[in-house]
Order: structure tokens, then C-alpha cells, then sequence
């Protein structure tokens, strides 16, 4: 055999060899995979897919690319992943297709994964699968399913119309037939196709699988045809075979059934019955049904939760709604309720009578949100051929009186110049006169009290004579001031009115501040004799009366109108046990004059009057040379009264004791410490005399000379002409009358003796004749110059002046310390009393609440006390304890303020009277306080404006949700100007909101 065809024989055999190996081993792992196979397809037909999946996923990663195996594994091992809801399991079936686009298993694998998501009822996952589905490569079995699930995951979705027109192919299926039949038929009822969708559905009516569901369609066609006979009889039939959640709609459709049929009190028990989310039609049937029962309560409990509405519905509502609350006496809600219909034009004739019954109710109980003049004068604009122009015309005049609008109604005048309107105008006058004399804007209000004085009306003119008179003494006018009450008093008929009571009393202090003692005696007199029912001022005019006699040294007298006083312990009982004793003084009866200067240090231990009277004991000792007496009430008042006017009198008046008991040290002690501490008083220059007496006594006069070369206020070498220069300043500054001349002739003498023994006189002069010019920045300097030498006889006066000057501007931080001061050294009771009030407005302001309510409780602890001043006090602790949430502490000090309370004050004790009613869930009792604001202080609009957000809580809290809403909306809508409380206000409306939301439909809650 040939060599290389031997070797070829053995290649060969081994190479047949080695294959049938090979073969034979790629048989036996084909053999294992399929039986692992086998195996997972048992798993995955037991459902237990968790098992399965790993063993398909090796069999197909393991067979080959073209094996059947491979392509069976991997479907299998997809359809697991869809049975186990795997986040992947739908790419694992793309991926199956795209990896065996041949594949038998392909058109299936759709199907089963669209049957699998809708089997899990994800009718949109469903859909997606269902619509990879080859159709003709269906059976006709599986082509129906196909069609009835596709249809059914549309209708699911929504997708009406598509799923109709799958239905409609299997409404003659034997399998899927009456199914079919009824989702088309609802389909027609959802697209409101009720004739197609009844025709449906009764063919189908007595399908028990179908009988509750399809009666419930057949009930609302039959609601929304307008068979309302028909849905009573189906709705009860239905009723008591019907799910528990389906009874509600059924109530629902059965009570607007008898609604529409005009069948109120059936329609109730069924209305009510609805369990579901209320819309404003709701409440609005139901309201309407009590409402035609004449059960008014009722009827408003439901037309009150319709808000946010703007249709016929709604305006229908807020028209019955004011009928309601008109019948039961609730005018200011009806006025709310006119007013929201006559907004909506839904229906005219609802329109113009709601418009009517707001403009008159308007005119009745006031106007939270409107001028009742304007809402007058818009019904007239729009409606002028209205039968009721003339009612409301006549109304118009009378709403601003109504409203204490006196400036509107005489612009309103003054448009057309009748002469009932003129005479008008005057009455009006008046009143506004008043009005702004009471706001203290006592300039403005004198025009209007001329105006008043060209009445034909006696009374009227008389009047305007008295406030006019009144208004002038305010501003300091006083000659002019006496003349007009003077008129007054002639008048004739003057007597019968009120203000002629006063008109002695009022006649005295004019000619008081004129100092005509004399005349100023015999109008208090009569002021007395006229025996006035306020006690008050019957003491304060006997108090006055012994100040003219004691002016006109008639001391006996004095004496004995100050004894009556302190008798009755009147008010200013402490000032007149002082001025009796200094009258005894004056008649030379020192030892009475002690004693009584005594019972007042002892017996009025809160009087301001405790160092005047100790200055008045030690001086009087001093005269009767009882030096030790002297001393004795001298350190007393040095030691309990250290910042008093009287301590540099007090230390010369103490030093001349000393030098007259030669103990000079002591004296020189005394006199020097005035120097150092009084410079430029007058005190200081008396002082300077007297220790050159003691220096003279004991020639030590170099060192005197060295002493007083340190004073700038002396100056020997230019005394003569110094006291010459300020004689004629001041001569001028006393009686000359034109403020020019004054200022020039102090301004010459400060110029040329800046350092001058008058200097500090000079200074003070200068001020006040700035300050009476009404200069009051140019007057500043001087003021503060007096002030800056210490305590002296000009201080206490300075420091009131300048005080009030940065208290015009509102200026605390410059005025707090003066008045501190000023309280502390006023020798007045009435500069004690101007500092103490004003230190406890200007901490108010300055938000430093604990020192108000320290000053306003000082001032009450006082005797006899201004019930204006204790006003004052009251309401700043009343306010300190708002601003510190101390609730308690306001209500009680605010309702203390309401008593006596005037003007805005008023307004603002009413405000909060309604908020802590409020507070206390006393919402019925804190309305009514509310419109008591509205009717009364309407003009007062911030305290009127926070007073309505109260109100809406107090309607919230009643649960009238419509009020709440109006009266918050409205104060959004118009009040714009009053920032704080727009903010409050929408908080307010939109915290409503977001409750009413969770019952109402109709409410849509801001954002």
C-alpha cells in the first residue's frame, strides 16, 4: 500500500473518530439542557415562577443560537419575569422578539403579557401589549378576547369613543354578548347619548349580574330626561337593594326629583341624605326647600355655605339669603346678601330690588364697606327711573348726618344752593365745628363755627357763639376768647341749652388768664351760686375763686374758700391746705401758717407740694429766729428732696441760718455748693453776696477775689452797665407787644454780655418770645441753654416748653429726657402731671412697654384725678398689655376706657370689646358690637376696618360661611390703605377656604 495513501487512511479514521466523539458529546448536553427544560416548564406550569426563571435563563444562555430550545427558554424566562412583576420584564420580552423574530411564541408572548396586566387590572400597561398583537394569527376564540379586553382597557382609560366601537362588534357574541351590551350601553349614558344608552340597557334589565347597576343608569336617564315622577318611583324601588355608597347618589336623584317637581318638604329628607362632596348647587336646593317651608334657620345654615359662586344659581341663593335673615331680624347680614345679588346680572329684575334693599338697609344699619351717602347715590345713578328714586333721594342728606359725615354733607350741599340747603349748611357747620374741636384741630375748626353763627336757627347761632369762644381759650386767644362767651351768655334763649351751665365758670378763667382778679371773683361766684351738678368743677371754681382772692390779698376770704374745699377733701384739697396756710402767712400769722404747712406735709403725703411747704416752714422758722426749727425742715427737705426747685433757695436761705449763728464754715459750704451747682440762677448771685460778707467778716477778701475770678457770671468791672443793658431788654420784653422789637433788644444784650449777670434771664426771655411766635426751632437753643445751668427759677418752665416743642414732632428721643427731668423738678402739679403723662405716651411709642404701664399706673394712683388724663392711662396700659399679649390686663383696662371713652377712642375700646368677645367664643354678643362701630363710628375707619375681620371670625365661628367670605373679601377689595389688616384679613379667607374645600366642590382655596 502506498505509503501516503496509508497515512491519508489513518487521518482520516482519526478525524471520523474524534468527530463522532465530539457529536456524541453535543448529544448528551443537548439532552441535559432539555431536560432541565422539562423541568422548569413543570415549575412554571405549578406557578412557582420565582424557581422557574433561574433554569429557563440557563437552558437558553447554554443552547445554541438556532435551537427551537433557546428560543423557548428565553420566552419562558420573560414570561416569568412578567408573572413576577419584574421592573425589567418588558424589555426581556422586546428582547425576546428581537432576538427570535421567527419565533412561534412571538404574536403569544404579546397576548399573554397584555392578558397578564389586565388580569392585574393596569388597563394602560394592557393596551400597550394587547395592541402588538397580530390579529390573524389568532384563533377566533382568542380574537373576540382580544377585542373585548382591548375594548374593556380602553373604557377603563377613558378612551370612550375606541371602546364603544369595539363593544358594539360583541353585542351579539354568545360569550361576551351581554357584557358588551352593557359597557356599551354605559358608555352611551357617560356620553350623555341617554336614549341610545336607555335602549341599551333595558335589554339587558333583568340580568341579575347587571339588575342594580343598570337600574341606577335607568334612574339618572330617567333624572336627566326630566322624568322626575318616573326617578321617585325607580329611586325607591332601588333604594333598599342598593349598596350603601350607592343610596347617596339614589337620595340625591330622588330629593332634586321632587325639588323640580316643586315638591319641597318630600324633596328635604332626601336632599339631605347625599353623603358625598357638596357643590353650591346643593346647598342651594336645600336651602331653597326650607326656604319655601318658611323654616328660615334652616334655609340660611344652607344658602350660607355657598360661596365663590358668580351664575343664576348663586345669585338666587344671596337673594333668598337676604330674605331669610330679613325675617329674622339679621339686617347687616341681609345687607351683605342684597349686596352680592345685585352684583350678578343673571337676572335684572333680581338685580334692581337687591340693589333697592341694599341701599336702604344700608341707610338703616350703616355700611361696613361703603360710604352710605355714596351707596345712595350709585342706586339713584343707575336705577333714576326706579318707584323708589324719591324714598332714596330724601335718605341721601340723611346718611351723612347718620354717618357723622358733616364734611360730606356740606359738599353735598353746597352742589346746588337752595335756601333749605344754605340753612342746612349752617346746622351741619356746627356740628362739623364740634367734630373737629373734639379731634383737637382747634384752627380748622373756628370757619366753621362762623359759618354756624349766620343761622336763622337762635340755638344754632348761640351755640356756634360757644364752641367758638371755646376754641379760642384753647389756642390762648383769651381776650377773644372772653368776648364770644361773654355774647353767649347775652344771648337770648342761650339759657335753655347745655353748654349755658358753664358759661360763669368759663367767663372766670378767661378773665383768670388775663389776671382780672377782680371780674374772675365774681364770675366764680356765680359759677357756684348756679349750683352745677359736677362736682369737679364746682371744686375747681372754688378753688379759683380763693386764687382771686389771694391775687387780691382779700386773705380772710381766701381763707375761707380754701377751708371748704379741704373740709369736702375736693379735688386739689392738698393745694389749697397750702395756699390757706401761706394766706395766714401773708396776714402775719406765722404760727397758723406753720401749723397748716405742717397738716399738709403730714396729712398729703403723695402731694408734689411736700417741698414747697418744707422751704415755706424752714423760711418762716427763720423769720421768727427758731434756727434749729429752721435748719431741721431745711435738712428734711435737702435729704427727701433732692432734686427740687426749692434746694438752692433752700442752701442760702440754710447758709444765712448759719451765718447768723457765726458758724461761717458751714454758711461759706452752703453758698459755695449753689455756685458750683446753680450757676447764673439768681439764687447763685445772692450766694456770691453773702459768702463776700463772711470773706469781708473774716478778711479773707484776696481769697474771695481769687474765688470769684473763676464765675464767668460775675463780672464787677461791667455790672452797672450790664444791669442797665438787660433793664431796658426787658422792660421791652415785658411790655412791649411786638415780638421784633423783643428779640432784637435780647439778641443785643446776649451779644454783648455773653457772660453777663442776666445772662440766664436773657436766654429764657429770648425762648419764650420764639415759642409765643410759634418759632419753635429758632427757640430751641435758648431753651436748652437755661436748661443746661441746672436747676434754677427758669428750669421748670424750659423744660415744659422745649419738651412740648420735639412732643409737636413726635419726637421721644429728644423729648423722654427732658420730661424725666421735668417731672422730677416741677414745682407745678400740673408740669408734674404734663411730664408724667407724656413720659408714658412717648414710652408707648417707643415700644418700651413696661416703663408706659409703670407711668399710666402712677398716674392712677393719684387723687382726684382728670377723667381724660385716667383715660390716657387706662388705654396705654390697655394697649402696652396687647403689644405684650397680656390679654387679660387689656380686656379688663379697655373696658374701663369704653366707659368715658370719646371719638376714636371710642372706636378703638369698642374694636377691642368685640375681639375678646370673640375670643371668648361670644360670637353673636361681639357682632353686635361690631355694629355698633359701624353705626356709630363709621368715620373711625381703621378700627372700623379691624373690627370686620372680627366679625367674619365671629360668622365663621357661627357657621355662616357666605358672611365670613363677604365681609373678608370686601375688606381686601376696599381698604387697600390698611396694610396690617389686608394681610389679616386674607389669612383669614384663605384658611376658610382651605376648610370649606374638604366639603364644598365649588370652593377653589388659593394657592
Amino acid at each position: 500500500m502506498n505509503r501516503t495513501l496509508f497515512q491519508k487512511l489513518i487521518s482520516f479514521f482519526a478525524f471520523a473518530l474524534i468527530s463522532f466523539s465530539g457529536f456524541s458529546q453535543q448529544s448528551e448536553i443537548e439532552a441535559n439542557l432539555f431536560s432541565d427544560y422539562s423541568e422548569a416548564k413543570k415549575l412554571y406550569n405549578s406557578k412557582a415562577y420565582a424557581a422557574a426563571q433561574p433554569k429557563f435563563l440557563s437552558v437558553s444562555k447554554m443552547a445554541t443560537n438556532s435551537s427551537n430550545l433557546k428560543a423557548d427558554a428565553s420566552y419562558y424566562e420573560a414570561m416569568c419575569a412578567i408573572k413576577l412583576n419584574e421592573e425589567n420584564a418588558d424589555e426581556k420580552v422586546l428582547q425576546f422578539v428581537e432576538n427570535h423574530p421567527n419565533s412561534n411564541k412571538k404574536n403569544t408572548a404579546f397576548f399573554n403579557v397584555g392578558n397578564y396586566y389586565f388580569a392585574n387590572k393596569r388597563a394602560a400597561h394592557s393596551l400597550k401589549w394587547f395592541s402588538k398583537v397580530d390579529n390573524n394569527l389568532l384563533s377566533d376564540e382568542n380574537k373576540k378576547e382580544l377585542t373585548f379586553k382591548t375594548a374593556y382597557a380602553l373604557l377603563v382609560t377613558d378612551n370612550f369613543t375606541s371602546a364603544k366601537e369595539k363593544f358594539v362588534t360583541l353585542i351579539n357574541d354568545g360569550k361576551y354578548g351581554n357584557d358588551s351590551r352593557y359597557y356599551y350601553g354605559y358608555i352611551a349614558y357617560k356620553q350623555e347619548d341617554y336614549d341610545l344608552a336607555e335602549q341599551t340597557l333595558q335589554e339587558i334589565a333583568d340580568n341579575k349580574s347587571y339588575e342594580n347597576e343598570i337600574s341606577y343608569y335607568l334612574l339618572d336617564i330617567s333624572f336627566q330626561g326630566g322624568k322626575f315622577e318616573r326617578s321617585i318611583d325607580i329611586g325607591k324601588k332601588l333604594l333598599p337593594k342598593s349598596k350603601r355608597k350607592e343610596q347617596s347618589d339614589i337620595n340625591k336623584i330622588i330629593g332634586e326629583s321632587y325639588f323640580n317637581l316643586e315638591k319641597y318638604d318630600e324633596a328635604i329628607p332626601f336632599l339631605k341624605e347625599y353623603k358625598g362632596k357638596w357643590n353650591n348647587t346643593d346647598y342651594y336646593q336645600l336651602g331653597f326647600a326650607y326656604f319655601k317651608q318658611n323654616d328660615f334657620e334652616n334655609a340660611i345654615n344652607y344658602f350660607n355655605k355657598i360661596i365663590g359662586g358668580n351664575n343664576s344659581i348663586a345669585q338666587n341663593a344671596y337673594y333668598n339669603l337676604g330674605e331669610c335673615y330679613l325675617k329674622v331680624d339679621k339686617k347687616t347680614e341681609a345687607l351683605n346678601a342684597f349686596k352680592s345679588a345685585s352684583e350678578m346680572s343673571f337676572n335684572q329684575r333680581i338685580k334692581e330690588d337687591a340693589a333697592l334693599n341694599y341701599a336702604k338697609l344700608s341707610y338703616e344699619e350703616g355700611n361696613p364697606f361703603h360710604p352710605v351717602s355714596d351707596v345712595l347715590q350709585e342706586y339713584l345713578k343707575k336705577y333714576p327711573n326706579s318707584k323708589s328714586y324719591d324714598l332714596i333721594n330724601d335718605l341721601l342728606v340723611s346718611s351723612f348726618l347718620y354717618q357723622q359725615d358733616y364734611q360730606g354733607a356740606l359738599d353735598f350741599l353746597s352742589q346746588e344752593e337752595t335756601n333749605d340747603n344754605i340753612e342746612k349748611i349752617h346746622e351741619i357747620a356746627l356740628y362739623r365745628g364740634i367734630q373737629l374741636y373734639n379731634e383737637k384741630q382747634l384752627q380748622k375748626s373756628l370757619p366753621y363755627f362762623l359759618d354756624a353763627k349766620n343761622s336763622v336757627d337762635k340755638e344754632i347761632r348761640a351755640k356756634a357763639q360757644y364752641w367758638e369762644a371755646e376754641a379760642n381759650y384753647q389756642l390762648e386767644n383769651y381776650k377773644d376768647a372772653l368776648a364770644k362767651f361773654i355774647i353767649f351768655k347775652e344771648f337770648i334763649g342761650a339759657q335753655g341749652i347745655e353748654e349755658f351751665k358753664l358759661i360763669d365758670y368759663n367767663i372766670g378763667y378767661s378773665h383768670f388768664k388775663l389776671k382780672d382778679y377782680e371780674k374772675a371773683t365774681t364770675s366764680f361766684g356765680n359759677s357756684l351760686a348756679s349750683k352745677n351738678s359736677d362736682s369737679e368743677i364746682n371744686d375747681d371754681a372754688l378753688i379759683r375763686l380763693a386764687d382771686c382772692e389771694f391775687a387780691t390779698k382779700n386773705y380772710r376770704n381766701a381763707i375761707k374758700s380754701y377751708e371748704k374745699i379741704i373740709t369736702k377733701n375736693g379735688l386739689g384739697s392738698d393745694y389749697a391746705q397750702y395756699q390757706k396756710a401761706i394766706s395766714y402767712g401773708f396776714l402775719g400769722e406765722n404760727n397758723k401758717k406753720i401749723d397748716g404747712l405742717k397738716l399738709l406735709v403730714n396729712n398729703y403725703q403723695n402731694s408734689t407740694l411736700q417741698d414747697d411747704a418744707l422751704f415755706q416752714i424752714g423760711a418762716t422758722y427763720s423769720t421768727l429766729n427758731e434756727n434749729e426749727k429752721a435748719n431741721e425742715a431745711f435738712n428734711r427737705l435737702l435729704s427727701k428732696h433732692e432734686k427740687s426747685v426749692f434746694v438752692p433757695q433752700t442752701l442760702v436761705r440754710q447758709g444765712l441760718v448759719y451765718y447768723n449763728q457765726n458758724e461761717n464754715e458751714k454758711a461759706l459750704k452752703n453758698f459755695k455748693e449753689v455756685v458750683r451747682k446753680y450757676p447764673n440762677s439768681p439764687d447763685a448771685l445772692e450766694a456770691v453776696a453773702n459768702a463776700r460778707n463772711i470773706y469781708i467778716d473774716s478778711g479773707n477778701v484776696d481769697e474771695y477775689v481769687a474765688w470769684i475770678k473763676n464765675l464767668k457770671f460775675i463780672n464787677v468791672e461791667n455790672s452797672d452797665i450790664d444791669n442797665t443793658r438787660f433793664a431796658t431788654a426787658e422792660k421791652q420784653y415785658l411790655e412791649g407787644t411786638d415780638s421784633r422789637s423783643k428779640i432784637s433788644s435780647l439778641l443785643s444784650y446776649i451779644r454783648n454780655f455773653p457772660e453777663g449777670i442776666h445772662i440766664l434771664k436773657a436766654n429764657f426771655y429770648l425762648a419764650q418770645t420764639y415759642y409765643k411766635s410759634k418759632s419753635y426751632k429758632v427757640a430751641i437753643p435758648f431753651y436748652e441753654y437755661v436748661i443746661e445751668q441746672g436747676q434754677n427759677d427758669f428750669s421748670e418752665e424750659s423744660l415744659s416748653r422745649l419738651s412740648q416743642i420735639y412732643l409737636f414732632e413726635e419726637d421721644y428721643v429728644n423729648a423722654i429726657p427732658l420730661l424725666d427731668r421735668l417731672e422730677q423738678e416741677a414745682y407745678s402739679s400740673e408740669n408734674v402731671m404734663f411730664a408724667q403723662s407724656n413720659l408714658m405716651q412717648g414710652y408707648y411709642k417707643t415700644d418700651a412697654f413696661e416703663l408706659a404701664i409703670d407711668y399710666a399706673k402712677k398716674i392712677l394712683q393719684k387723687d382726684k384725678l382728670d377723667i381724660s388724663i385716667a383715660n390716657d392711662a387706662k388705654v396705654i396700659i390697655a394697649r402696652a398689655a396687647i403689644e405684650n399679649e397680656d390679654f387679660r390686663t387689656a380686656e379688663e383696662f379697655y373696658t374701663e376706657v369704653e366707659k368715658n371713652a370719646v371719638g376714636e377712642l371710642k372706636a378703638e375700646s369698642l374694636y377691642y370689646n368685640a375681639f375678646f368677645k370673640n375670643r371668648n367664643n361670644e360670637f353673636e354678643a361681639s357682632n353686635k358690637v361690631v355694629q355698633k362701630v359701624i353705626a356709630d363710628y363709621s368715620s373711625y375707619k381703621y378700627w372700623g376696618v379691624k373690627s370686620y375681620v372680627t366679625m367674619a371670625k365671629n360668622y365663621y365661628g357661627l357657621e355662616d360661611v357666605y358672611q365670613a367670605t363677604y365681609v373678608l373679601e370686601n375688606i381686601i377689595k376696599n381698604f387697600s390703605q390698611f396694610e396690617d389688616i389686608i394681610a389679616e384679613a386674607q389669612k383669614e379667607l384663605n384658611d376658610i377656604k382651605v376648610k370649606e374645600d374638604k366639603k364644598n366642590n365649588s370652593v377653589t382655596p388659593k394657592n
